[in-house]
Order: structure tokens, then C-alpha cells, then sequence
């Protein structure tokens, strides 16, 4: 089996450091257990081992092409989508009813980072497709429901989300593409642009489902006007539809998956359906925007996982240098992973990716339990500290996956920088990340101008009471004190920079928010040192307990202790910024670059 991921390290976050069977306790779940967890992951490997990674390199050197109107895919693709289609991954946690497997979102969103570290290119397009269903079935008609999802079950056709338009990025309030009512109830006639539109026309399918944001003809400016419609490639009728695709974007990486200019009514002749009310399309697209969010957060992770696993690999078996203090040139070189630095750039790896997958299946389990909550109390408190930290968990990965993906190709040195060898691949496939679902910049706004305030900072006071939480049961373990200790400490000093940060509303938002991603970077790494406490403390419980996986267990606890150490020290700098009354980024004139 090829060695993208750590399947161990999977089952370990899963099932020892967080409880995913808690879950079953929900009526919703309760069919499943740990042996069918467990089924499915294998599954998702299966797929992995033999669809998706023995392609991975040729998606990536023929990529997909616009050719007489039709953008070719790579040819398996067909067969893969219709396999995940037939397999049932694509609604799998929706419900029986609807043919799905009341699967949680744990599961699935953890056998996704199967896949995307074995071929992401060619793990999008279900996946795309699952999020596009689950807005249609969630707001949209019977009619429509009916009409699209059994389909976009099958594999049959594709679902994209398509927001960004040539004159409005994330800047949604300003987008220009229209719809007017037409004399069929629910029907209108879509006119405007989308571009960067993921998988958003290819031969691989049959139809191509849009989700699409549009303002309805007079309806109110800014985001209260926008309305979210379906609008596929060809009609319900089977007639085409007026979508065609203006272009094909050749990328940095992430080469597999089309990305398209699509351009609507340009013979006035574009049928879209409106999904759910009028105005609240916005309303209803955060729904996928969250879900994808935290996606691409685990797509940032399986990537750097790959990566960290090839350059591992190659560590292990590369002779290169003697150690340090050995003077004898005569003696066998050593393999590069016994040079303490070469240790260090996978100590950083290892931090970055399994620190990042626990946040990422600890949302997971939020996401669920939100899901099946009937308290309103408990359900308001979880979905506060999810919201919170979908920023925190969407940027992390995607900014520290790819400092963690360069590591690897230095860790390979010449070897890393070609394309012999993948971690180049994975390099570059990487960098669209801390783009993809709003830039990091966005997403430091999104949590120091609102999340972190919202509902009187309940999701904050969350977070802090689980920080609280993780520390008190650690301190009961004694072989983890100076890793608690640590950790504490920076918790009170993060804490009491936030507060400092918060003064600053004061002065305006310009100066508020000057430093936002900074904020966001912040909370990054302290959200990583608690992920490796509480592995840390999973870890010494089960060597107590006399594990028969030492190795395993305290190469945990080393990683929390290289975290704390080596990461967490980082806060240092950005606590002493947050304190600054110095704003160059604010005084800096266009003329002075």
C-alpha cells in the first residue's frame, strides 16, 4: 500500500483521543458502531489504494482541457464518480428515507482525508457533489428535491457551488448576476458571470447542478437582496440549458479538478429555480460554506499528511553525513532522520498534521452533536464554540499545511524539488487553501470582528471552558506536568492579549482590525497545543495502562512537547503585537510602495 497516510494515527483520533462512539448514544446514529466505523474507513482506503492514488500523478500531468465546448477530465473519472455514486458515499449521512446511511459527519468528513491524501483532485467531485445535494434537500421545493437529488445521489450528476464573480470575490454584497421572474412560478431568467467554479463543467457527468447566488431584478442592495438558485447545464426537461463555459483555468496545482468561467443568459436564455425564499440566499449557501470550510481544512491536512509520510519515508532510508561528534569519515553514513535538524522539520510536520486533524474531527463531533442536540441550551453553547472555531480550523491547516508541505520537500533537499519524487505535487496542490472558502484574511475579520463577539462571546467562553477542562485533566497526570504548566501559562497570557485586542474597539475598526489575521494565527496555535495536550494526556493514560505501543505513545507525548516548545513560543511575539499602538499598515500610503 502506498504510505499517504497514518492509519493508526486515524483510528487513535478517532476512537482513543475523542470518542467518535459517543455519537451512537443519538437515535439518529445508534445503528452504527465502532465495526462499522471502521468498515467504512477501510472502505474509503480501498478506494483510495485502488482508484484514486494510482492516477494521482497522471491528473496532475494531463490536466483537464476545453476543447469544442467540452472540458475532458481525466477518463476514470467517470467510473470513480459513479463508484462513489453506487457505494453510497455521496448522501450517505443523510437519512434512510432518502437512501442514505445516517452516517455522522465525523465519518465521513475523516474517510474524505482518506481520500484527498491519496488523490484530492479526484476527491472533490463527489464531494462537491454531496454539499450541492444537502442545500437543495435542507431549502429547497419537493419539486426540486425530487427532481435533482436521486440523481446527484447516482453519481450521474455533478453539484457545484458557485459564488465568485469577476468584479465580486468575497465581496458577495456586490455581485451583478441577475434573475428575473418569469411567467413559471419559482422560474427565472439568470444572467451574469461566475468564475473559479470547482468541477464546474466536465465530461465525467451528465448534467452539472449549479447552486448559484443571484439578486433578484429590484430586489434590496448589499447581502439582504441575495437570492440562491438551481441552475444546471441542462434543464429538468433535457433540453441545454443557456450555461456555457467561457474558459478553462490552467492552476499552480490541484490540476485534476476543472475550474471554469461560466457565463449565464448569454442568449437570454438561462432557467434558474429558486431555492427556498427570496433574500435569504446567503442564509442558505453559509450552510455548504461552513460544511465546505472545514472540508478544505481537512483537504489542507491530507495533502501535508501525504507529504509528511513521503518525506518520512525518505528520511528513514537516506544515507547521508555521519552525526555531529562521529569524526571518523571512514565510518557508513547515517540515514538523514538521525540529524537532529532533519528531526526537527518532522517533528514540525508531525505537529502541524495530527495537531490539525484532532481540531478537525473535534469539529466534526460538534457538527453532529449540534445536528441531533434537542436542549436548545447545550445546542446554542456547542454550535457557538463550532462557529468560533470554523475559522480557526478552515485557516490553520490551510496557512500551516503549507509551511509543513515545504519542510517536506526540505527534508528530500534536491530530490524534493523534482518531479520524481511527489512532495512537489503535493506542494503546489496545497497552495490553494488559504484561498479556497475565503482567504485567511477573511476568516481573521469573520472571528475577531464577530465570532469572537457573538452572543456575548459565548463561543469564546466555550472555548475557554474546554481549554480549562483539557488542563485540569492533565494535572493529573504527573509525568505531563511541565507540558501542563506550558500550556497553561499561555492560555492565561493568549487570554489576556485577546482582552488587549478588545480595547482596541475603541479606536475605531481600522485599528481593531488591523491585525486580525494575526489574531487568527494566534488562536491557531493555541488551539494546536490544547489538540496535543489532549493527546498527550490519551497517550500517558494508555502507557499507565501498560500499551504495547510505546513507540506510538511516546512519540505523542514528544510532539506535544516539541509543540509547546518550538510552536506555542511563537505567541510571544504576536501577544507583545497586540499590545503595539504602532499601525504602519495604517499609515502606509499607496505612494510610499
Amino acid at each position: 500500500m502506498a504510505n499517504y497516510y497514518s492509519k493508526r494515527d486515524l483510528h487513535f483520533q478517532l476512537f482513543e483521543n475523542q470518542n467518535c462512539l459517543e455519537l451512537i448514544q443519538y437515535p439518529y446514529f445508534s445503528d452504527h458502531s465502532k465495526e462499522t466505523f471502521s468498515l467504512i474507513l477501510d472502505a474509503a482506503e480501498q478506494i483510495a489504494e485502488k482508484s484514486l492514488y494510482p492516477i494521482f500523478k497522471e491528473m496532475d500531468r494531463n490536466e483537464p482541457q476545453l476543447e469544442n465546448g467540452i472540458v475532458k477530465v481525466h477518463p476514470k473519472m467517470r467510473e470513480i464518480i459513479r463508484q462513489f455514486g453506487t457505494d453510497g458515499w455521496i448522501n450517505a449521512i443523510f437519512p434512510y428515507e432518502e437512501g442514505g446511511q445516517q452516517l455522522p459527519w465525523t465519518i465521513h468528513l475523516s474517510a474524505g482525508f482518506i481520500l484527498q491524501a491519496a488523490n484530492y483532485s479526484a476527491s472533490v467531485f463527489p464531494f462537491l457533489t454531496t454539499g450541492a445535494a444537502n442545500l437543495i434537500r435542507t431549502f429547497g421545493s419537493t419539486e426540486l428535491r425530487d427532481a435533482l437529488t436521486p440523481k446527484m445521489y447516482s453519481g450521474e450528476w455533478q453539484g457545484t457551488m458557485a459564488l465568485t464573480e469577476p468584479d465580486a470575490g468575497s465581496s458577495l454584497s456586490d455581485l451583478s448576476t441577475l434573475a428575473v421572474p418569469t411567467a413559471k412560478e419559482g422560474v427565472y431568467s439568470i444572467s451574469g458571470q461566475k468564475i473559479y467554479i470547482s468541477a464546474g463543467d466536465h465530461d465525467a457527468c451528465d448534467n452539472i447542478i449549479h447552486l448559484m447566488l443571484a439578486r433578484i431584478q429590484g430586489a434590496p442592495a448589499g447581502t439582504k437582496g441575495i437570492s440562491l438558485f438551481v441552475v444546471p447545464k441542462i434543464r429538468l426537461n433535457g433540453t441545454p440549458n443557456d450555461v456555457l463555459t467561457q474558459g478553462i483555468y490552467h492552476k499552480m496545482g490541484y490540476k485534476g479538478a476543472p475550474i471554469v468561467h461560466l457565463m449565464m443568459g448569454s442568449a437570454s436564455a438561462c432557467e434558474g429555480y429558486l431555492v427556498g425564499e427570496a433574500h435569504q440566499g446567503l442564509k442558505y449557501m453559509f450552510q455548504m460554506m461552513n460544511e465546505a470550510r472545514l472540508g478544505i481544512g481537512m483537504n489542507a491536512t491530507a495533502i501535508a499528511t501525504a507529504a509528511f509520510h513521503a518525506s518520512l519515508d525518505y528520511a528513514k532510508v537516506r544515507p547521508q553525513g555521519r552525526n555531529i561528534s562521529d569524526k571518523e569519515p571512514n565510518r557508513p553514513q547515517v540515514p538523514i532522520i538521525q540529524h537532529a535538524d532533519v528531526k526537527r522539520m518532522l517533528l514540525v510536520q508531525k505537529s502541524i498534521t495530527e495537531g490539525s486533524l484532532a481540531l478537525l474531527i473535534f469539529c466534526g463531533l460538534l457538527g453532529d452533536q449540534v445536528s441531533q442536540e434537542t436542549d436548545p441550551l447545550k445546542k446554542g453553547e456547542l454550535e457557538a464554540l463550532l462557529d468560533l472555531l470554523i475559522p480557526i480550523a478552515k485557516s490553520y491547516p490551510s496557512e500551516m499545511g503549507l509551511q509543513s508541505t515545504s519542510m517536506a520537500i526540505q527534508v528530500l533537499g534536491g530530490a524534493g524539488y523534482t518531479t520524481d519524487f511527489p512532495v512537489e505535487q503535493y506542494y503546489r496542490e496545497a497552495r490553494i487553501h488559504p484561498i479556497h472558502e475565503g482567504t485567511t484574511g477573511i476568516h481573521g475579520l469573520d472571528l475577531l470582528g464577530r465570532k469572537l463577539l457573538l452572543h456575548e462571546g459565548l463561543g469564546w467562553k466555550m472555548l475557554q471552558k474546554e481549554l480549562g477542562m483539557t488542563i485540569r485533566e492533565a494535572k493529573n497526570l504527573p509525568d505531563l506536568a511541565d507540558l501542563t504548566r506550558a500550556f497553561e501559562k499561555y492560555c492565561k497570557e493568549f487570554t489576556e492579549g485577546s482582552t488587549q485586542i478588545l480595547f482596541k474597539r475603541n479606536q475605531g475598526p481600522d485599528y481593531f482590525l488591523a491585525d486580525a489575521t494575526l489574531f487568527l494565527e494566534g488562536a491557531g496555535i493555541l488551539c494546536m497545543g490544547w489538540m496535543w495536550l489532549k493527546q498527550a494526556i490519551t497517550a500517558q493514560r494508555a502507557l499507565v495502562q501498560g500499551t504495547k505501543e510505546q513507540d506510538f505513545h511516546l512519540g505523542k507525548i514528544e510532539t506535544a512537547r516539541f509543540t509547546m516548545e518550538y510552536e506555542l513560543v511563537k505567541l510571544k511575539g504576536l501577544l507583545e503585537r497586540f499590545a503595539s499602538t504602532s499601525y504602519p499598515s495604517i499609515v502606509m500610503k499607496t505612494e510610499w510602495f
